[in-house]
C-alpha cells in the first residue's frame, strides 16, 4: 500500500476547465477527487450500475438529482443510486471542489440523460 494525495494522484482534465485526480482507482471502487470552476456545469446524466456519492470538500454546489435541486456546503454530500438522473453544477463564484465515490466505478458506464430519452 502506498500513501495517495492530490500531487501524485493521476490527474485527467474534464469538461471546460474542470480537473480530476484519481484517488482510488480499482476494479470495484473509484474515488475521484474534482474541481468545478465558477459558473461551470457537467452535463445531466445517469449510471446503469455505478451509484455514486458526492461529497463536497471546499465551495458551494448544487447537484440536480432528478429534477430536484440541492445545495451542498463543505463537509455535505448526497448519495446518487444506479439509474438516477443528476448533474452537478457550480452556480457560485468560487471554485468548487467535492469527492464522488463511485461502486463499481462508473466509467464506461454513463449515459446522457437528453440522449435516454430520445
Amino acid at each position: 500500500m502506498s500513501m495517495i494525495c492530490r500531487k501524485t494522484a493521476e490527474h485527467y482534465h474534464w469538461g471546460d476547465g474542470c480537473d480530476g485526480w484519481h484517488l482510488v482507482k480499482s476494479p470495484n471502487l473509484s474515488v475521484i477527487q474534482e474541481r468545478l470552476p465558477a459558473g461551470k456545469a457537467e452535463v445531466r446524466h445517469y449510471h446503469q450500475k455505478a451509484e455514486q456519492f458526492f461529497f463536497v470538500l471546499e465551495g458551494e454546489a448544487t447537484l440536480e438529482v432528478n429534477g430536484e435541486a440541492i445545495t451542498l456546503t463543505p463537509q455535505q454530500g448526497v448519495h446518487v443510486p444506479a439509474g438516477v438522473a443528476h448533474q452537478m453544477k457550480n452556480l457560485s463564484q468560487e471554485d468548487v471542489v467535492f469527492l464522488v465515490t463511485s461502486t463499481p466505478p462508473s466509467h464506461g458506464d454513463r449515459v446522457v440523460a437528453d440522449e435516454a430519452a430520445d
